[in-house]
């Protein structure tokens, strides 16, 4: 039996570095993805991929998937070290997501292999097993967001993620607003970052007040070391802008939605520490751009996309000028068998 499974990629339009901390984020699924295409049977997993010079060959047993090569199967095989599947595949990978860019071309990658290899579960459970399978793979302690997105899409919607409670809220997006991403140029990929570092100095600032999620402004003061208050403040800050940015959106005042996206990125810029030269440069370029009401990077940073909102009308020109595209809000992942 043939079998093909699409997932797709994530924007996320504010909310960075708030899902491990069991914060707030508003993503949303693309139409662009990852297919996988399989044959089932065997006790291998063998797939191709376009992207790639060398195959994927992951044992069903895999006992350590960081120890898999090359590098990109071992996303693969972290899936199947956490699905174990009852039988291999052999198959091939396509994708329409530019790796590196921040728009989680691994969870996407992840979220369909598990598809493929049969996975039975609602979308939560196949995002919890897929982030599993990431931090097996990666070495890196990635929050939900990303497989969640891909797994639990709604085509027109944003996605409210909170990711304590792990709930999912559709936001549709409004008429006459657009959302566009351009490449800063910059290649990424968080297991060779400080996403690590971040996320431990967020578990020692917590160590010390509280889970962020709950912690006030105020709040923050009792943090003596100074690195740690500022990676605090972000996330404080951040929840509270992804719930300004919604209500926004629901007022329909799209310069506040954009004020909230501007805040955001010099946030991340300058409390959280993981933009770059490059995307700074970009998001000053996109925001100044007629028809944007705010810009920010997205993804955990370091590089790749940034995104604007815009103007319905004036969104191509934006992104064409620039070398970039609109995002569409598509739905999440989805199943064929034939």
């Amino acid at each position: 039996m043939a079998v093909r499974a699409f997932a797709p990629g994530r924007v996320n339009v504010i909310g960075d570095h708030t899902d491990y901390t069991g914060g707030l984020a508003l993503p949303m699924a693309i139409a662009e993805g990852t297919t996988v295409t399989v044959e089932r049977g065997g006790d291998v997993v063998r797939l191709r991929s376009d992207e790639e010079p060398s195959p994927a060959l992951v044992p069903l047993d895999v006992a350590d998937p960081a120890a898999v090569d090359p590098p990109w199967a071992r996303y693969v095989a972290g899936v199947v070290a956490e699905l174990r599947p009852a039988a291999g595949a052999t198959g091939a990978v396509t994708t329409k997501l530019p790796l590196g860019a921040g728009l989680s071309s691994s969870a996407a990658l992840e979220v369909a292999v598990a598809l493929a290899l049969g996975f039975e579960g609602d979308a939560l459970e196949l995002a919890q097993l897929c982030q599993r399978a990431e931090q097996r793979a990666s070495g890196v302690p990635c929050g939900i967001m990303d497989q969640l997105t891909s797994a639990a899409g709604v085509e027109g919607s944003l996605l409210l993620l909170d990711c304590r409670a792990l709930t999912v809220t559709p936001i549709p997006l409004p008429a006459g607003i657009a959302i566009v991403g351009v490449h800063s140029g910059v290649a990424r990929a968080l297991a060779g970052t400080a996403y690590a570092e971040r996320r431990a100095e967020c578990a020692a600032a917590e160590r010390e007040i509280g889970p962020l999620r709950d912690a006030r402004p105020d709040d923050l003061t009792a943090l003596v070391d100074g690195v740690l208050r500022r990676r605090a403040r972000h996330v404080v800050t951040e929840n509270a802008r992804v719930l300004a940015f919604v209500d926004a959106l629901a007022a329909g005042d799209h310069e506040l939605a954009g004020a909230a996206m501007n805040d955001s990125h010099a946030s991340l810029r300058d409390d959280f520490e993981v933009s770059t030269p490059a995307v700074d440069a970009l998001v000053e370029q996109l925001a100044a751009a007629p028809g944007v009401f705010g810009a920010r990077m997205t993804g955990g940073g370091f590089g790749g996309m940034v995104i604007a909102l815009c103007d319905a009308d004036a969104a191509d020109a934006v992104a064409t000028a620039r070398g970039g595209g609109r995002f569409i809000a598509s739905a999440g992942a989805s199943l064929l068998a034939c």
